[in-house]
């Protein structure tokens, strides 16, 4: 007998910046336990600030004590959402859970706002648009990273690297789990505390790693972590 949709457990899913939820693709969870949703990017509009935006993506959200599980900077915002839903549990993926743990040329950048002077018009160069989104050259694979993103407007590009810089956390949310690739080349771990280490996963495990999030996600979210 296949649960009903108000037994099982509610997962939405945050991709990263300028990322297409596709990037899930390859991520199972078990059907008979969990109910897995994806929640898209949608331009923000003038003077909205990352709180304000938290609050208009929770509105996508259609389950009480759901799961947010958000990559990169959609781990970044799915924390802001955590603050205004009563979710059962967050966990981010490739992503940063104090202002400590961004890497010092972001914190440079706060100061000196030298993230400012960025290309971002060019957003319709894939290979530029990948290093910001993945943070890595794609060379080769361009054509399977181009499926993968999904915003391309210099606005939407500029104002999420402008939240990543200039925000501000010191106490992360309670009982926030952390997965962090130790060749993170974005969110160095060098910098990074209190996370479940994947060994060798890079910025972009969540699509090549894929067989670990489904091997441990479900005893992550059932807090088995005898299973991890």
């Amino acid at each position: 007998m296949v649960p009903s949709e108000a037994e099982r457990i509610p997962v939405y899913f945050m991709p990263g910046m300028a990322a297409s939820p596709t990037i899930f693709n390859n991520i199972h969870l078990p059907g008979q336990t969990f109910d897995t949703h994806w929640l898209e990017w949608f331009v923000p509009e003038r003077g909205m600030d990352l709180r304000q935006y938290a609050a208009r993506m929770c509105e996508k959200v259609r389950h009480p004590n759901p799961v947010l599980i958000g990559v990169s900077f959609g781990g970044i915002l799915v924390q802001e959402m955590g603050r205004l839903l009563n979710a059962r549990k967050v966990i981010i993926v490739s992503s940063v859970k104090r202002t400590s743990e961004l890497p010092r040329r972001m914190l440079f950048a706060r100061y000196t706002r030298v993230h400012k002077l960025l290309p971002t018009g060019l957003v319709n160069n894939v290979e530029l648009l990948s290093k910001y989104a993945f943070g890595e050259s794609v060379g080769k694979r361009l054509d399977l990273y181009e499926q993968y993103l999904s915003v391309r407007d210099k606005y939407y590009i500029d104002w999420c690297i402008d939240q990543i810089v200039n925000w501000t956390q010191e106490d992360p949310l309670p009982e926030l789990v952390h997965i962090h690739g130790a060749k993170d080349t974005v969110f160095p771990m060098q910098y990074i505390k209190d996370c479940i280490s994947v060994k060798n996963g890079t910025h972009t495990m969540i699509i090549h790693r894929y067989k670990w999030f489904n091997e441990r996600l479900p005893a992550i979210i059932l807090e088995d972590r005898s299973s991890i």
